[in-house]
């Protein structure tokens, strides 16, 4: 049972291998469309665009209408509007009224403009720091979906190429333990050969289940990134050269990390922002001043003496002075300073791990560089070792064991240096998001890289 399901597996695994490659483009052009993560910064960026707008209102007036329409029924009286009657107590009263369906409607328009309200100047020159902030978190969101996706298609391609070694291996494996067999019948080796030829081809069928498995794994998460099955993916051009970053020292970096990063960038803002709030709460101590105008009408019908329309206008000045307030402002005058000392804090350990994220990123491409000079060095070595034991073991003077060994070793190596360039390629993109350099034109270097 364990051949055909195997079969199954790869099958399935490279099922998409058949289709025409996606390249590393149309794969982000797709998470654009796609990714629900990046979606959503969208959508807080439409959001923090209406900071300004709803800022910018409290410094603008207000203009309001209100009104009211009461109907009064009563008994009618027997006298006359105008008449001086005696009442029951021995008083005498002018009668002004009939009692009865008075209807009173009363209409008022009233405008106030803000004079002097320092707290609403705050709230306006906060929200323009509000929405600067959300368009750092979405050029943030930005370079973060060119990282994902260049990660999800790498691993995809890693885990192919793992899974390509696996199986590469395996034949060279059997052919091993053919070998091996047909040795021990005819007598000239022992059963410890076949038996270590034996334990080596179980072994990497059981590293090719793993490298399926890990395959699907990784073709989930770019899915999970692009919102659909990815098709088969372009892959490296054979030999390929990387470049070494630009500038090829690392102060740069990390001086861009420390103020270009949008992170830090965002970091700022939130900094300036609790200043601002100081101020604001700080106002809680200050008067306010405003111009007020308004006109109104009513109208009175029923037997009243008071029928008919009576208009009011009126315009002037109002002002309101704080004297005390439980000691409430105070309070939130010590809290926002704390607020602005955390915030200051908090932009100090964003600058300081940018600054980190581009010394490791830098280490990592000009390493990664190194490594894949050293890797594809030893690749050549490690193939010229396989072909030395096996001669070897044809003509006497090498046991089983040293060429399985020999072929460990190699695709080993060709695993290592496969990763070796995913990651210097994926370091170089982390190193200019840190530096807030990254942008959608960087993957076009990278694509290039690939076979088309």
């Amino acid at each position: 049972m364990q051949k055909p399901l195997m079969a199954v597996l790869i099958a399935s695994a490279f099922f998409s291998l058949n289709a025409q490659a996606a390249d590393l483009i149309q794969v982000y052009q797709q998470a654009l469309a796609n990714d629900a993560a990046f979606a959503s910064a969208r959508a807080a960026l439409a959001a923090g665009m209406e900071r300004v707008p709803q800022g910018r209102s409290g410094l603008l007036p207000t203009v309001g209408l209100n009104g009211s329409i009461v109907k009064n029924d009563g008994e009618s009286t027997p006298w006359n509007i105008g008449q001086t009657v005696t009442l029951a107590n021995g008083t005498r009263a002018l009668v002004t009224t009939g009692g009865a369906n008075e209807r009173t409607t009363t209409h008022t328009l009233s405008l106030t403009q803000p004079l002097f309200r320092w707290a609403n100047w705050q709230t306006y020159e906060q929200s323009k720091l509000q929405q600067s902030q959300a368009e750092a978190q979405f050029a943030q969101a930005q370079q973060d979906l060119i990282t994902r996706v260049s990660q999800a298609y790498f691993d995809v391609l890693a885990a192919q190429d793992t899974l390509e070694l696996s199986r590469a291996q395996k034949t060279a494996t059997t052919e091993q333990l053919a070998s091996a067999k047909r040795n021990f019948e005819v007598g000239t080796q022992t059963i410890t050969d076949t038996h270590e030829a034996q334990a080596a081809y179980d072994l990497v069928v059981a590293q090719e289940f793993a490298a399926i498995n890990d395959l699907e794994n990784k073709r989930s998460a770019l899915q999970a990134i692009i919102g659909s099955a990815p098709t088969g993916l372009a892959t490296l051009k054979p030999g390929v050269l990387l470049a070494a970053p630009e500038p090829a020292v690392i102060d740069p970096w990390v001086a861009s990390a420390e103020t270009q990063n949008y992170g830090v960038v965002g970091a700022q803002l939130g900094y300036e922002l609790s200043k601002r709030e100081i101020q604001k709460s700080r106002a809680g101590h200050y008067p306010t001043l405003d111009l007020t105008a308004n006109i109104s009408r009513q109208n009175m019908t029923g037997q009243t003496q008071q029928s008919g329309r009576t208009e009011n206008k009126g315009i002037g000045i109002s002002y309101n002075v704080p004297i005390f307030n439980g000691f409430a402002v105070t309070s939130r005058v010590r809290e926002t300073i704390a607020l602005e000392d955390k915030a200051r804090n908090d932009l100090e350990a964003t600058r300081r791990n940018a600054a980190n994220v581009a010394r490791q990123a830098f280490l990592g491409v000009n390493s990664g560089l190194a490594q894949v000079r050293a890797l594809q060095a030893a690749e050549v070595s490690g193939n010229s070792a396989l072909e030395s034991n096996k001669l070897g073991y044809q003509v006497g003077v090498r046991i089983n064991i040293d060429v399985l060994n020999a072929q460990r070793q190699l695709y080993s190596t060709r695993r290592d240096l496969s990763r070796a360039r995913y990651d210097t390629i994926l370091n170089g993109l982390r190193l200019k998001s840190a530096a807030g350099s990254l942008r959608e034109a960087d993957l076009v270097p990278v694509n290039d890289l690939l076979v088309k």
